[in-house]
C-alpha cells in the first residue's frame, strides 16, 4: 500500500442544489477514489472516480469544509461556485485528515498569482487547442507548510513551555473557508490540518513518522491479513495500533482491548464488552446464546476487522470460544467468521489471568497454544526499533531480561542503581508495587501526611450512571484530591517537544484560578487545565470524561503502568509473583539514569518456557521473510514439549544470539 495524502477512499454522496436550495441532481457512491490533481495553469481540482463511472472533476475555488466529525471519517467540501455539496463518510480517519490538510496547504500554502493574470493564462491554454492536462499534486514542501501557517495566523503564537490558548485546549473549529488562497472562518482553522507530519512540535502523535518497519505491518493490515505483531516494551506498538485504526474505514472496524486502561490508549472498548459472552466462564453452548441475543448479534454481524491490543492477556480458552462464536452468530464457516484479525502484544510480558490452574488437566493458557490460532493467523511480524529508551546498555539488559536471561554484569549494574539519586526539585520517585491495593494505600497516606486543605477535582462524565466503568477504564478518576507538594504524573501528552506526556513527573506547586500548577522533571511549569478522555462502548457509542489530567504518584501499581514512559521510578520487586512482571515494571523507567531498583535478586527475573519455546519457533520460520503463514504442526509439537533447565538455558541463549525477527 502506498501512502498518499492525495488520495482517499471512502463513501461519496454529491448533490447539487438550485438557487433557492432544492436538491437536483445526486451521485452516490458507496465506494469512490477521491484524488488531488492540477491542470495546466496550477488550478486545483478534486477528481471523484467509482467503481464505474467517468471521472468527476470539482475546482477547488471557494470550498468551504466542514470537519466536526473528522474523527469519525466523515466531512464535507462545498462548492458554493457549482451549488454542490460532498459529503464523505467511511472514511479512513487518518487518511481523511491527511486529504483535507494536503487541499488546505495546497490552497494556501503557495505564491498566488492574482485573478488576471490567471484568467490571461487560461484564456491562452484554451485558444492554444491544446487539451488538458491533468496530474497528481505534487507533495508538500516545508515552504507551502510555513506560508499556510502564515496565513493561518499561527507562527509566533504560545512557546514551548505553555502552548497557545488554542492548543492547550485543543479547539477543533467545524468550518473552514478556503479558496485562491484565503482562509476565513469565524476563527483559526484546527492545527491538524496543517502542521509539519515530520515534526510533533504542538505534541500531536498525528505527525510522527512511521518507521520502516511499522510501516510494513501498516501495510499488511490495510491489505486485508490476518496480523499478529509483537515487539519488546516501548517498540511502539500501541503507537503503531492507533495508527492502523485511523487508516481502516471506521465500518465494521472494532477496536478492542483485554484490560480497560489499554482499550483507553487505543481508542475503544474492552474485548469482554464486544464479544458479549461475559467473563467466558459458561461452557461454549451457553456462550453462544449470550452472543446470539439480538444487541450482540448485531455487533458481531457488523464487525468486519477485529483488533485486539494486549492479546498476550487474553487466555487461550476464551480466544477458542471466541472464534466459535464469530462462526455462529455470522454464520460463516471461515476462521473467525471471516473477520479479519489484527492483534498485537508482547506474551513475553504480563500472562493471562487463568482460573483453576492446578487442574489436572492444565488449561491452554495462551492464545498460540489454541486451535483457534493455527487457523486464524496469517502473517506474524516483532518489532525491533526500541523508541522509548534510547540508551544502548539499557535497552541490552532489558532484552536480556524480556527472555529470563540474567548474568553477573546485568545483576551488578542493576543493583549499582540502588544508590542512585534520581530525585531533584521537589519530585520524588514514584514507586511501581506488584498489588494495586498498596500503590493505592501509599498514595493516600501520603497525602494526608502533607499540610494544609485537600483540593477535591470531580470529573465531568457524559453519563453518572457510568462512573464505575469510567473509573475501570481510565487512569484519570472521577474524583481526584490535591494539595501543594503533591507527587502527581500527567496522564495526557500536551506537548512532546516541551517533555509534557503522559507518565512524565511532576509536583502540585500552586492554584491558580481554581487548576493545579505543575513544576515537571525538566523544571517546567504547566496550568493543568480540564482534558477529555473517550471511551466508546461495543455498540459504537461514546461515553466521555473531563478531569483534570493528573493523578497521584507517589507510587504506581506494575498493571496500571501500562503504556507509560516514567522519567523518575524506584521499585522493589521483591513480590514479583508472575513470569514477566520485572521486565514490565523495568521497562518502564526511560533510562538507567532515571531508575532506582531496591534489593535486586535474580531470582526475580524469569521467563515463561512456553513462551521461549513458541518465540524461538517465531524467529526460526521468519529466518528468511517478512511473512510467513503459521502452520499447525510444529506449534502442536510445541505445546508437548516440556524443557528441562539445560534445554531452556540454550533456548535463551538461542533467542539471544539472533534476532527473533529480521524485518527488511
Amino acid at each position: 500500500m502506498d501512502l498518499n495524502d492525495a488520495v482517499l477512499t471512502c463513501a461519496v454522496n454529491i448533490l447539487w442544489t438550485n438557487a433557492v436550495g432544492v436538491t437536483g441532481k445526486k451521485m452516490v457512491f458507496k465506494t469512490a477514489t477521491l484524488r488531488l490533481i492540477r491542470n495546466d495553469v496550477r488550478e486545483l481540482f478534486i477528481e471523484v472516480a467509482g467503481e464505474k463511472t467517468k471521472p468527476i472533476k470539482f475546482k477547488l475555488k471557494d470550498v468551504m469544509v466542514h470537519k466536526k466529525f473528522m474523527s469519525e471519517g466523515k466531512a464535507t467540501i462545498n462548492f458554493k461556485i457549482e451549488n454542490c455539496s460532498m459529503y464523505l463518510s467511511n472514511a479512513p480517519p487518518g487518511t481523511l485528515m491527511y486529504f483535507l490538510r494536503t487541499i488546505f496547504i495546497k490552497l494556501n500554502g503557495g505564491v498566488h498569482k492574482d485573478e488576471a493574470t490567471t484568467q490571461k493564462q487560461l484564456r491562452a491554454h484554451m485558444l492554444s487547442g491544446k487539451p488538458s492536462n491533468f496530474e497528481e499534486v505534487s507533495p508538500i514542501t516545508t515552504t507551502e507548510m510555513i506560508m499556510a501557517r502564515k496565513k493561518a495566523g499561527l507562527l509566533g503564537r504560545g512557546s514551548a513551555t505553555t502552548p497557545s490558548p488554542l492548543a492547550a485546549k485543543k479547539r477543533r473549529f467545524e468550518d473552514i473557508k478556503m479558496g485562491d488562497g484565503k482562509v476565513t472562518s469565524n476563527a483559526p482553522a484546527a492545527k491538524r490540518l496543517y502542521q509539519d507530519k515530520s515534526t510533533p512540535s504542538l505534541g500531536m502523535e498525528d505527525n510522527v513518522k512511521l518507521c520502516e518497519e511499522q510501516l510494513e505491518v501498516l501495510r499488511a493490515c490495510t491489505s486485508g491479513k490476518n496480523v499478529f505483531f509483537t515487539g519488546s516494551a516501548g517498540t511502539g506498538k500501541s503507537f503503531l495500533l492507533r495508527k492502523i485504526i485511523s487508516a481502516l474505514p471506521p465500518d465494521g472496524t472494532m477496536a478492542t482491548a483485554s484490560t480497560g486502561v489499554a482499550a483507553c490508549l487505543i481508542g475503544g472498548t474492552t474485548l469482554h464488552a464486544f464479544a458479549g459472552i461475559g467473563g467466558g466462564d459458561y461452557g461454549l453452548t451457553r456462550c453462544i446464546e449470550l452472543a446470539s441475543r439480538a444487541a450482540s448479534a448485531q455487533i458481531w454481524r457488523k464487525c468486519k476487522r477485529l483488533i485486539i491490543d494486549e492479546i498476550s492477556m487474553v487466555d487461550g480458552q476464551y480466544f477458542e470460544k471466541i472464534e466459535a462464536v464469530a462462526r455462529h452468530v455470522r454464520k460463516n464457516d471461515k476462521p473467525f467468521g471471516g473477520i479479519q484479525l489484527i492483534l498485537c502484544g508482547d506474551f513475553l510480558q504480563l500472562p493471562p489471568v487463568v482460573k483453576n490452574e492446578n487442574n489436572s488437566n492444565p488449561t491452554q493458557r495462551f492464545c498460540f497454544q489454541s486451535n483457534a490460532w493455527e487457523k486464524c493467523i496469517e502473517c506474524v511480524f516483532e518489532l525491533k526499533e526500541v523508541h522509548r529508551q534510547s540508551d544502548p546498555e539499557f535497552v541490552n539488559i532489558l532484552n536480556h531480561i524480556r527472555i529470563g536471561h540474567i548474568n553477573e554484569e546485568i545483576t551488578k549494574r542493576l543493583r549499582a542503581t540502588s544508590k542512585q539519586k534520581i530525585e531533584g526539585g521537589g519530585i520524588l520517585a514514584t514507586q511501581l508495587c506488584s498489588h494495586t491495593n498498596d500503590a493505592q494505600s501509599i498514595n493516600e497516606t501520603k497525602l494526608e501526611s502533607l499540610e494544609g486543605e485537600n483540593i477535591l477535582f470531580r470529573s465531568e462524565d457524559s453519563d453518572a450512571n457510568m462512573v464505575k466503568q469510567l473509573d475501570s477504564q481510565l487512569q484519570a478518576t472521577s474524583q481526584l484530591y490535591l494539595k501543594i507538594n503533591a507527587q502527581v504524573m500527567l496522564l495526557k501528552n500536551i506537548n512532546i517537544s516541551a517533555g509534557l506526556v503522559n507518565g512524565a513527573r511532576g509536583v502540585v506547586v500552586r492554584f491558580e484560578k481554581g487548576l493545579p500548577v505543575v513544576r515537571f522533571k525538566n523544571n517546567r511549569e504547566y496550568v493543568c487545565s480540564h482534558e477529555k478522555w473517550i471511551i466508546k462502548t461495543a455498540s459504537g457509542g461514546t461515553i466521555t470524561r473531563r478531569q483534570v489530567p493528573l493523578k497521584l504518584a507517589w507510587a504506581f501499581s506494575i498493571h496500571k503502568s501500562q503504556g507509560l514512559t516514567l522519567d523518575c521510578v524506584e521499585m522493589s520487586l521483591s513480590k514479583v509473583f508472575e513470569a514477566g512482571q520485572a521486565y514490565v515494571a523495568l521497562s518502564r523507567a526511560k533510562s538507567l539514569d532515571s531508575l532506582r531498583i531496591l534489593d535486586f535478586d535474580p531470582k526475580q527475573v524469569w521467563a515463561n518456557a512456553q513462551v521461549l519455546q513458541y518465540y524461538k519457533l517465531f524467529r526460526r520460520r521468519l529466518h528468511d521473510s517478512t511473512m510467513i503463514p503459521l502452520g499447525a504442526k510444529n506449534i502442536k509439537r510445541e505445546k508437548n514439549n516440556d524443557p528441562k533447565s539445560s534445554a531452556l538455558s540454550k533456548l535463551k541463549k538461542s533467542l539471544m544470539d539472533k534476532p527473533l525477527v529480521s524485518i527488511s
